[in-house]
């Protein structure tokens, strides 16, 4: 059996207050802390802190797929309709190939939760090899959206040629189709 290649999981929070250092980052820290929780492949995290806009958030996009090589980015921040929430535009200029229906199901699970979730814009797209996944900034919020669209993960990595990654079935169950 052929050893497989570790995953890079990029982890990106953009925000103009906690990039300038006016309050903590826990949502980056917590996306990871959710991998750790649930995946059971060896994978290794790249971290980024970024300011809000369209050039930080395309450019750190396309730096992690391109140069650093990650199979999954997974952002935070600025999914909302304020003039800075610019994420998924500069996703979507990175990655041009929108998978709708990971932000369909994120919103349609915040919004059990809260009303305000039919103002979040996140998305998923991907740059070749790379999937790249838009959360919402709350903690609770991220785990959430993960826990519904993680069953979808590896087997979407898969069919981009992604690196392998399984998850903890106790935790999420993947899917993947009978035979793959």
């Amino acid at each position: 059996m052929t050893e497989r290649q570790q995953a890079v999981i990029g982890v990106v929070t953009a925000s103009d207050r906690a990039s300038a250092g006016v309050y903590e980052d826990i949502s980056g820290p917590a996306i990871a802390a959710y991998f750790e929780k649930v995946l059971t492949t060896p994978f290794r995290i790249e971290r980024r802190l970024i300011p809000d806009g369209f050039e930080s958030v395309r450019d750190t996009l396309i730096d992690l797929a391109d140069n650093i090589g990650c199979d999954l980015v997974v952002t935070t921040g600025g999914t909302g309709p304020s003039p800075r929430d610019l994420t998924p535009e500069a996703t979507l200029a990175a990655a041009p190939r929108e998978l709708p229906g990971f932000g369909e199901l994120m919103r349609k699970v915040s919004l059990a939760q809260t009303p305000t979730a039919i103002l979040s814009r996140q998305l998923a797209a991907h740059r070749g090899k790379c999937l790249v996944i838009n959360l919402p900034g709350k903690p609770a919020a991220i785990e959430l959206c993960l826990d519904a669209v993680m069953p979808a993960v590896p087997y979407c990595l898969d069919l981009i040629g992604a690196a392998y990654i399984e998850t903890d079935p106790a935790r999420v169950a993947a899917f993947r189709p009978k035979g793959k």
